[in-house]
């Protein structure tokens, strides 16, 4: 039996339970399964800049896996997991948009999907739409997203100044890379 014919794993019985996660590189200090992933048996995306989305099967309020490539029937692909995972996302979690105390805005969530709203479209669409520039996006760590508009040089270097201090006291690092959520061309990219 292969594993995706396991109850436990059988994708019409987890497909509604499946959320997309950002990482930059592939490790996960909480997943059930193991700290250590590898791109040769987990699914993996190319996503924006350095950034990769891994897939997570919540198993409890507290705890989930990585879906890896044997869970996945063969006849399911990445793409189309994606677009259900953030479907999932987008259904099951609430995202708030929040303000600092420096002018720019963080999204807040549950404490392990905060960097997954990168994945929503609709939301940093909205955001270009009320603020009438493009944004400037940081996620330091799993649990901390940063935005602000592109044309506020002081709270982008205050911006900077907090994701530095969240990424280096976070164990779920993520990137100090800065992405680019353009309101003409609508989509997200690494900011040089």
């Amino acid at each position: 039996m292969k594993k995706y014919e396991e109850d436990h794993y059988k994708y019409e019985n987890i497909r509604k339970s499946i959320y997309p996660v950002i990482k930059s590189r592939l490790y996960d200090a909480k997943a059930l399964n193991g700290k250590a992933l590898s791109e040769k048996d987990t699914v993996v995306l190319e996503f924006a800049g350095e950034l990769k989305i891994i897939f997570a099967i919540k198993r409890s309020e507290e705890a989930y896996e990585i879906l890896k490539d044997s869970m996945l029937p063969p006849e399911i692909s990445p793409e189309e997991l994606y677009q259900e995972a953030c479907a999932n996302l987008a259904k099951d979690v609430e995202f708030v948009i929040a303000n600092t105390w420096y002018g720019a805005f963080g999204i807040l969530a549950d404490g392990i999907y905060e960097a997954s709203a990168l994945c929503l479209k609709h939301i940093w669409q909205v955001c270009v739409d009320k603020l009438k520039d493009d944004l400037i996006i940081m996620v330091p760590s799993g649990d901390t997203l940063r935005f602000a508009p592109a044309g506020e040089s002081n709270t982008l270097k205050k911006m900077e100044e907090e994701a530095r201090g969240a990424y280096e006291s976070s164990s779920e690092k993520i990137t100090m890379q800065k992405f680019l959520f353009s309101k003409t061309r609508k989509d997200l990219t690494a900011y040089e």
